[in-house]
């Protein structure tokens, strides 16, 4: 029967593309005589990022670790302006590999970045131990020799190695180990909030060892030799990507760029200001399209209209890296003023920072379980919507828990403690009455984080997704230099009260409880618009699971039975038609 025939021929040829398209190699990565097969590159490959990744992370927050203690203690400042360098490193680390990676596309070329990157993070992580090495009396065969520099040239080489330490890390993270280079483009939204949440578990795995070894080292043991730890590290990172070199030089798609998002942004707003008139026939930036003056393609504009819809969610998240940014700066400074010693063992201050990572490791895998249940059922799962909304709610929560507890801290009667050779007075009360806000921050931090990945990775077309994670970073790192910029102010603004050098004499309390209420507003105004991004979850979750080979399928079965049907029940066509 022709009919028939015509019908099978057509189902074969929909499943050989179907098959064509799953077989289609991967871009960005090339294929060679001698290589490992297909399944054992990946999964090479992938440890090996994986490796460089967890070295790079582990030069960063060994460096971050104790700065504060390393800036009032060795170069004489004031806590604020030890807070204030501390964040300020934490953010340039993380707009660094935005910059970074456009230089790679554009100007520089990825291989030569990386090599330049990585001569940076060398000469970095080998200058800190330069301003920390000893500044003591050294004895060398009876002869007393004195190494010294003055401050200013000190401060000098320590910022000097502080930035390009940043541009180092910012290279390996935006050309050797970003998230493309994982090859996430066809999972699921299950599969890939997993690999954010237990990436994201890995890193702060990787974070605890260091606030624990690290900090100790640097604080009890090997005060001047602490900063070679991270160029150690850092050392073995940049072998890593020597060995291999060509299989991690990820090279992604180029059909978008940051320049030419800012590029529809911008020319839709000239056109609009020089027409000055309302348009009305859709969005404001279709006005840069080629078929209404512009000058980019309808993809193009398409693409950024989809990353635009991201813009508030990436607001919010200022604020809440704001909080976040207590940990090294407001909170560190409380630990350090508190009672440090626990039976006869004296804490580092750093490693307070391990109680919000216990939580986050703890939550990961009773996240996955859930996560699991919810996205096995046959609707569209659930939006992480709500992990952003409890995890803002968390953060806000811990920073007036902060307020409290500063309040508590200082009833308690002053007793001096030497840190790094430098006697302080600090308040008798056990520093683990401090845990309360450390662990509401880690809690934020496993909620917020990976959902914040997901969205930001899943609601924009395939090739905007290195971009929008570009523009989740420079929020990021907003949110860094926004808690230096608070600190600033309320310290100038207050005289030294809101956020004083010595705790004991200021009102530290009022920072944190006036924070805490920006950040209650800041929930409260990210819950306001959640079902904007539930909406479009559903949507594109909907979207995905209809561009699936196995539901392509179904619904050609489903169209062929009723088109069958039609024909055996239309009134119109004869028997003999039908036969």
């Amino acid at each position: 029967m022709p009919a028939a025939d015509r019908r099978d021929s057509q189902e074969k040829g929909f499943l050989s593309r179907m098959a064509g398209k799953e077989t289609r190699p991967l871009a960005g990565r090339g294929t060679h005589a001698g290589e490992l097969p297909g399944a054992e590159k990946k999964l090479h490959e992938a440890v090996c990022v994986l490796l460089v990744e967890l070295c790079e992370r582990f030069t960063f927050f060994g460096i971050v670790c104790n700065m504060i203690l390393f800036c009032t203690a060795k170069l004489g400042y004031r806590g604020y302006q030890a807070a204030m360098v501390n964040m300020c490193f934490v953010g340039t680390s993380t707009l660094t590999p935005v910059l970074l990676g456009w230089l790679a596309e554009h100007l520089v070329g990825r291989v030569r970045l990386v090599c330049i990157c990585m001569f940076l993070h060398f000469l970095g992580t080998a200058l800190l131990p330069v301003v920390s090495f000893p500044f003591e009396d050294v004895h060398i065969d009876r002869r007393h020799i004195l190494l010294t520099l003055p401050k200013r040239e000190q401060k000098i080489v320590f910022y000097f190695a502080l930035l390009t330490a940043s541009l180092g890390i910012g290279g390996i993270r935006a050309v050797v180990c970003p998230l493309s280079a994982y090859s996430l483009e066809d999972c699921a939204p299950k599969e890939l909030l997993s690999f954010f949440n237990w990436f994201h578990w890995l890193v702060n795995l990787n974070s605890a060892v260091v606030f624990v070894s690290i900090s100790y080292i640097q604080q009890s043991v090997a005060r001047n030799l602490g900063f070679l730890i991270p160029f150690v590290s850092g050392l073995m990172a940049m072998i890593t990507v020597h060995m291999v070199r060509g299989e991690m030089i990820y090279k992604p798609k180029t059909d978008s760029s940051l320049l030419t998002t800012f590029g529809v942004i911008f020319s839709a707003l000239r056109t609009s200001c020089a027409r000055s008139r309302y348009f009305s026939t859709g969005c404001w930036l279709d006005l840069a399209k080629e078929n209404h003056g512009g000058q980019y393609s309808e993809s193009q504009v398409e693409g950024t209209k989809s990353l635009t819809r991201l813009f508030p969610l990436f607001t919010f998240q200022i604020l809440y890296r704001t909080c976040i940014m207590q940990i090294p700066s407001g909170y560190y400074l409380q630990t350090m003023n508190s009672n440090l010693h626990f039976s006869g063992f004296f804490l580092p201050v750093a490693a307070m920072n391990v109680i919000s990572i216990v939580p986050l490791l703890i939550l990961v895998p009773i996240l996955e379980c859930i996560n699991s249940w919810l996205f096995s059922s046959k609707d569209t799962g659930h939006s992480p919507t709500i992990y952003i909304v409890v995890g803002h709610l968390c953060a806000a929560l811990s920073v007036m828990v902060a307020g409290f507890s500063e309040i508590h801290r200082k009833r308690f009667p002053q007793v001096e403690q030497a840190l790094s050779k430098e006697v302080l007075l600090v308040s008798s009360m056990p520093c683990f009455h401090l845990a309360p806000q450390y662990i509401l921050l880690g809690v934020a931090e496993a909620l917020v984080t990976p959902s914040c990945f997901l969205l930001s990775f899943w609601l924009v077309p395939e090739r905007m997704r290195g971009i929008s994670m570009h523009f989740l970073a420079l929020f990021n790192g907003a949110g860094c230099f926004m808690g230096a910029l608070f600190v600033q102010t309320a310290h100038a603004g207050t005289q030294g009260s809101w956020f004083p050098h010595l705790l004991h004499e200021g009102k530290l309390e009022r920072f944190f409880f006036f924070l805490a209420s920006l950040m209650l507003v800041n929930t409260l105004g990210f819950w306001s618009i959640a079902h904007r991004y539930n909406n479009l979850y559903e949507d594109c979750t909907n979207e995905f699971r209809g561009s699936l080979p196995g539901e392509k399928l179904l619904k050609h079965e489903k169209t062929t039975k009723n088109y069958n049907a039609v024909l055996e029940s239309s009134p119109i066509l004869s028997p003999v038609e039908k036969t």
